[in-house]
């Protein structure tokens, strides 16, 4: 609430002083903050070993905080409010075959909702939207094993949305991905109403999906700005070890 009385809408994700150290004792996350907004499409961008995925997981409760929180439209991520928290934070993981495990892609879209007690009409709706968002609904029938490389990532795309998240979290959504997977990738993924973190190396990707950009170094966000100029700002990305591919100008994909 601010001051007049207005009543303001949480975020779909805080995540305030955030700390965590592996159980060898390696210290991943030391104190870490962002604020994402309803309907944002957000790049997490970062060295090896900065923390990002460490990070990600975090959003969903499949790592838990030493210190600090994490909250999802306004509910604090804790061991009572972990299942709602779950429904509510989709996360596609860098390899299909983490969430591909059945004979078919229809049973592997349903089995999310399934496990939620839909049956029926209800459940077949939700698969068939899920696929349809993803453009995929012709391989409803098809074995996940015997999909392309960018057909498995939207089929792992389904599974998520079939469960109506409020927040997707994907990391590194364009591994192993060809031009044109990748390219069919980003147009469903620009298309989804739904607020999006997308942890990722791929920087022109970055640009060409998310308004916005976190660099994450160290175990802390070191930089938050629109994904153009923090790309256009070289000595950032250098004191980053980020680098973009040869001949790209981000200046000139921001003026067009």
């Amino acid at each position: 609430m601010i001051g007049n009385g207005v009543q303001v809408a949480p975020a779909d994700l805080e995540v305030s002083g955030l700390r965590y150290t592996y159980p060898d004792g390696t210290s991943a996350l030391h104190g870490l903050d962002l604020r994402v907004e309803a309907g944002e499409r957000v790049a997490v961008l970062g060295p090896n070993g900065a923390g990002k995925t460490t990070f990600a997981l975090h959003c969903n409760g499949l790592l838990r905080g030493q210190g600090g929180e994490v909250a999802v439209g306004g509910l604090v991520l804790d061991e009572r409010s972990l299942t709602e928290i779950r429904r509510r934070v989709g996360f596609v993981f860098q390899d299909p075959d983490d969430q591909l495990f059945l004979g078919t892609v229809r049973e592997d879209v349903a089995f999310g909702p399934a496990n939620l007690g839909l049956r029926g009409e209800e459940l077949q709706a939700r698969v068939h939207d899920a696929l349809v968002a993803v453009e995929a609904d012709h391989l409803a029938g098809r074995a996940p094993h015997h999909l392309s490389g960018g057909e498995r990532r939207r089929v792992a795309l389904a599974t998520v949305l079939a469960m109506r998240p409020a927040l997707l979290v994907l990391d590194e959504p364009t591994s192993n991905l060809d031009p044109a997977g990748r390219r069919e990738l980003h147009d469903v993924l620009a298309r989804l109403p739904v607020t999006q973190l997308v942890v990722t190396h791929d920087l022109s990707f970055a640009l060409e999906l998310c308004p916005r950009a976190v660099i994450v170094n160290g175990g802390r966000i070191v930089a938050d700005a629109p994904t153009a100029e923090l790309l256009a700002d070289e000595a950032l990305l250098h004191a980053n070890r980020l680098e973009l591919p040869f001949g790209f100008d981000p200046r000139a994909m921001r003026r067009g």
